[in-house]
């Protein structure tokens, strides 16, 4: 068991070790891992879970891996989805008949009206508009079963890996399924796009103004206008699924996404789960990214000694009691010799939790340093002895 363990550990530090080349740095957590501090609430919901969403932090769960209907929070799958595949957004297209008159919640699009992709996402995000969701399938995927075979694709590229797609408005059907931990990853990554989260954020939008068609969209998510940070995003509800909702709210350098499946007072316990996780936790800056070490002396150089530095720096939401668990350790020499180049690799900065090795960043020169020229060497001579 021990044995297991160790291997455990040594995976981890080499995963957390290798995320660091990605262009926005990526820490994973798992179920089981050394961060164990989770919010202390008892949700009636039958699947639920919340993460932190620049880390993917697990601080609540509950059958968060169970595979279930999800209702109309498809739509984030399917608004991100059709977003990153969209030159331009403000295109206006024409509305198809087979658009028209999709069961469920509905934008009441009209055969032949004309109307911006932006404002059917709109429509989709804030109304639920399950016709909006087929117009937008449609002109960004060809057809549903392309756009949904789409949507599962970008499910696998973000880890979603228990998650099927079969529709783009989450109207109950078999197969069509997600787990909370999915969906969550998923309303992680699509927060970061600005398009997206500028959507999923509005309390209410007037679009097709000076037309016809013209609509004024209030959003149902309840949690925009009661709770402090909301920044969205998405309410669902079919039979098979029961209430759903999937909230983010950012304070203080942390963003929360609480997932919650089949949840009777959805609002409130998401709001309540969210309310304590900002209460328990805080983003921890460990090392910063750019961050100063020390001046080295430097034998045989030009220079007397040039200073060290680390590229990447290391935040984490933590607990109060895991702060005073963390451990810091700089691996750098007391001297170097010349010639130097500018970002030489001369160290590297090990961060611990609980004594086991999370990240590990490496220690570079800040400037070159080239050696002492053999005129220099006897000047420095002579000015010794005369000294």
């Amino acid at each position: 068991m021990q044995k297991n363990k160790t291997k455990y550990f040594s995976f981890f530090a080499i995963l957390c070790f290798f995320m660091l080349f990605l262009n926005s740095f990526n820490f994973v957590y798992a179920e089981d891992n050394l961060f164990k501090d989770k919010i202390d609430y008892s949700c009636s919901a039958k699947s639920a879970v919340m993460i932190e969403a620049s880390t993917k932090r697990i601080v609540y769960s509950k059958n968060a891996y169970e595979a279930l209907p999800m209702a109309s929070t498809t739509k984030i799958v399917t608004a991100i989805t059709a977003i990153e595949n969209c030159d331009d957004l403000d295109k206006i297209i024409t509305i198809d008949k087979s658009c028209v008159g999709v069961s469920g919640t509905s934008i009441y699009l009209k055969e032949g009206e004309q109307i911006s992709i932006r404002e059917l996402l709109y429509g989709l995000m804030l109304r639920s508009g399950n016709d909006a969701s087929v117009a937008l399938a449609k002109e960004i995927g060809g057809s549903v079963e392309n756009f949904c075979a789409m949507m599962n694709n970008l499910a696998k590229k973000v880890g979603a890996q228990d998650s099927n797609f079969k529709n783009p408005h989450g109207l109950d059907e078999n197969g069509h399924h997600t787990t909370a931990y999915d969906l969550a990853l998923i309303t992680a990554y699509a927060l970061e796009n600005k398009d997206f989260a500028e959507i999923v954020k509005t309390k209410s939008i007037k679009i097709c103004e000076g037309k016809e068609n013209f609509r004024y969209l209030v959003n149902k998510n309840k949690l925009l206008n009661s709770l402090e940070g909301c920044i969205g995003v998405k309410t669902g509800f079919t039979d098979d699924a029961g209430r759903c909702l999937v909230s983010a709210c950012e304070r203080d350098n942390l963003r929360f996404v609480c997932v919650v499946f089949n949840c009777g007072p959805m609002f409130e316990e998401s709001s309540d789960m969210l309310k304590l996780a900002f209460q328990k936790f805080r983003m921890i800056e460990i090392l910063p990214s750019y961050f100063y070490v020390k001046n080295v002396e430097v034998k045989n150089g030009k220079l007397d000694n040039v200073g060290l530095y680390s590229k990447q720096g290391l935040s984490l939401p933590l607990s109060i009691e895991e702060e005073s668990n963390l451990s810091v350790e700089f691996n750098v020499p007391e001297n170097l010799k010349a010639p130097l180049k500018k970002d030489d690799e001369v160290g590297e900065i090990q961060i611990y939790f609980n004594n086991h090795l999370i990240f590990s960043e490496k220690v570079y020169t800040i400037e070159e340093v080239d050696s002492k020229l053999y005129k220099d060497k006897i000047k420095e001579i002579l000015d010794n002895w005369n000294a």
